[in-house]
């Protein structure tokens, strides 16, 4: 059994914060699971996933564009991300939005024709 307060959080994008909780570098051998805050007006990040992501809306409201559909996810919704499926998230309201995501180890994020890459909160 392994308890670990959060990881230093990681601001990659400007915005927007990553802070691990459950990595393969802090004793999860199946499942990445970070919390990640979005600042309103913070752009998205269109991209595919090459595994199955899974995010819970702690606070705030979201904006998902999710295979070329549109929908608003609020404070208690789950967004269902398959994989290989176009995907952008953005916060939809004026107050930070807080999320938790959950990637199965291995999983790796690919950005437009890029190669695909396991982004470093995932770790």
């Amino acid at each position: 059994m392994s308890v670990l307060a959060p990881a230093a959080p990681l601001d990659p994008f400007p915005g927007t914060r990553f802070t691990p909780l459950a990595t393969p570098s802090r004793g999860s051998s199946r499942t990445s699971v970070w919390q990640v805050e979005i600042q309103p007006g913070t752009a998205a990040t269109p991209h595919r996933l090459t595994d199955e992501e899974i995010f819970v809306v702690l606070d705030g409201q979201a904006r998902v564009w999710l295979g070329g559909q549109a929908t608003t996810a609020t404070t208690g919704d789950s967004i269902v991300v398959p994989a290989d499926t176009d995907f952008a998230l953005e916060n939809g309201g004026a107050a930070p939005l807080r999320l938790l995501c959950v990637l199965p180890v291995g999983g790796q994020a690919r950005i437009g024709d890029g190669d695909p890459f396991t982004p470093p909160w995932a770790l």
